[in-house]
């Protein structure tokens, strides 16, 4: 089955990537090794610029596009990372970027935002608001749409992460990926699957998102009737071009609690000494999770998706 990239695609989004990104670390924990009785190997997109994995995808996909559709600038609905990640890689371009996003996405996503360039407009918290409202932007403006995950160039610019991480860490079990839309999990995915096909992809989940999951179960894309979370980051639903990846090339789709969430929060924040937003925890989360499987003695590569997260709304 033809996918929306490939590994040929994800080594030309790299090179496109080459100066403008961040080569984010890879740490280790000793401590968090004892406690799981595995070797944990965190990938800190938390570093990454706008302090989320979100700047591959977007400044690929603007990258991407000739001068004559690129003046008319750039339009994306997202919740935040996205969001700021296109305000970043349209201001690097040189064109304006309208930010379709919902009223109840965090403050400092908004600031942030605001600060890289980015023209805000304001839509009801819902999927159908994000879309419609962004698609009035394209009809008054003649911007390009760049969605925040269903897209082949963002799609292949989140692959990158795991180019990476093989360079890194080669022979890992597993790698575990916080899921949402899909992009990061299936660009993952689909570099595993040509790099290293001995290794697991497990996607994470919170309870009250976990679509993914349900789709894994039923053999079909299924949406969530009210998705709700803590982490903010992982409210939407698989994309008509993220699923098939997650289909084919996603061994499990683990959800884990909001109190697991936190838990695991804390645990990098204290152990690791790093700033990660709840829908980064998810990934450390889900070790602990009876659905995961064996992680006892496994190599295991953890996605730490991003560290924006609202200091004045702390869940402790």
């Amino acid at each position: 089955m033809r996918y929306a990239a490939d590994l040929v695609a994800i080594r030309a989004a790299a090179a496109r990537l080459a100066g403008s990104a961040h080569r984010t670390p890879v740490l280790t924990s000793q401590n968090l090794d004892e406690l799981f009785g595995a070797r944990l190997f965190f990938k800190c997109e938390n570093l990454q610029r706008v302090g989320a994995f979100k700047f591959r995808g977007a400044f690929n996909a603007i990258a991407r596009l000739d001068d004559a559709r690129a003046r008319a600038g750039v339009v994306t609905h997202s919740s935040g990372n996205h969001a700021q990640a296109i305000a970043l890689a349209a201001r690097l371009r040189g064109i304006p970027a309208h930010i379709v996003m919902p009223v109840t996405a965090p403050r400092v996503k908004r600031a942030a935002v605001e600060a890289y360039g980015g023209r805000v407009l304001e839509c009801e918290p819902t999927l159908a608001s994000r879309v419609e409202s962004a698609a009035r932007v394209v009809a008054d403006t003649g911007a390009v749409l760049i969605p925040p995950y269903d897209h082949p160039d963002v799609i292949a610019g989140q692959g990158t992460v795991f180019l990476e991480l093989h360079e890194q860490v080669p022979e890992l079990d597993v790698v575990v990926v916080p899921v949402s839309g899909g992009g990061l999990i299936s660009g993952i995915a689909l570099a595993c699957a040509e790099l290293a096909p001995q290794t697991r992809v497990v996607g994470v989940e919170p309870d009250g998102a976990d679509d993914a999951r349900r789709s894994k179960l039923a053999g079909e894309r299924v949406s969530h009737p009210a998705p709700h979370s803590i982490a903010d980051g992982l409210l939407a639903s698989l994309g008509e071009l993220t699923w098939p990846v997650v289909r084919d090339h996603v061994e499990r789709i683990v959800s884990v609690s909001e109190a697991d969430i936190v838990r695991a929060m804390r645990l990098v924040w204290t152990r690791l000494k790093l700033v990660v937003e709840p829908s980064a925890a998810v990934s450390l989360a889900a070790l602990g999770s009876p659905d995961f499987g064996v992680v006892a003695g496994r190599r295991v590569g953890v996605i730490l998706s991003g560290g924006n997260v609202d200091l004045d709304s702390l869940p402790w």
